[in-house]
C-alpha cells in the first residue's frame, strides 16, 4: 500500500507539473505548432505521455492539434488568460492526501471523528492552493524563463 501511495502523491504532483511544462513551453511559441516529441524531449518524457495531457488540454480547450508532418499542437488561448488556479482543477479539482485503508473504530472518539477532520483539514489546504494559484497567468508564469 505504501508504494501505491507514493506512486499516487507523485503522480498527483507529476501531472500538473507536466500539464504547466506543456503550457509554457507553447506559451514560448504561440504561432507554432509543437510536435509532441518536441515537447517530450523538453522534459525528457515519452511523447505518450505527453500526447495523453495534451488531449486533457484539448477536452479543456486550451490547446489544438493538427496532425502530419507539420503538425502538433499550440495553444487555442492567450497565455495572460489562463490562470494557474484554472490548470490545477481542470489537472484535478482537490487533493486529497488519503485515508486509513481501514474504516477507524467508530467506538474511538478519534476513530469516529477522524475522516471528518481530514476533510476539514483537505479542503483548507485546498483553498491554500487555488490562494495561491488565484490571479497567477500562464504568461507571468512563462516570463520567468
Amino acid at each position: 500500500m505504501y508504494i501505491c501511495n507514493i506512486f499516487y502523491y507523485s503522480m498527483i504532483s507529476g501531472k500538473f507539473a507536466i500539464t504547466i511544462h506543456i503550457l509554457t513551453l507553447l506559451s514560448k511559441f504561440p504561432d507554432a505548432f509543437l510536435s509532441s516529441e518536441f515537447i517530450a524531449s523538453s522534459m525528457n518524457l515519452h511523447p505518450v505521455l505527453v500526447r495523453k495531457e495534451i488531449a486533457n488540454l484539448k477536452k479543456n480547450n486550451l490547446v489544438e492539434s493538427k496532425e502530419g508532418k507539420n503538425g502538433g499542437t499550440r495553444l487555442l488561448k492567450n497565455a495572460e488568460t489562463i490562470t494557474l488556479d484554472a490548470i490545477f482543477q481542470m489537472t484535478f479539482e482537490t487533493v486529497t492526501l488519503g485515508y486509513a485503508k481501514n474504516d477507524p473504530n467508530p467506538d474511538c472518539p478519534i476513530g469516529r471523528a477522524i475522516n471528518k477532520k481530514l476533510d476539514i483539514l483537505y479542503a483548507d489546504i485546498n483553498e491554500k492552493i487555488y490562494g495561491a494559484l488565484r490571479g497567477m497567468t500562464l504568461k507571468s508564469f512563462a516570463d520567468q524563463f
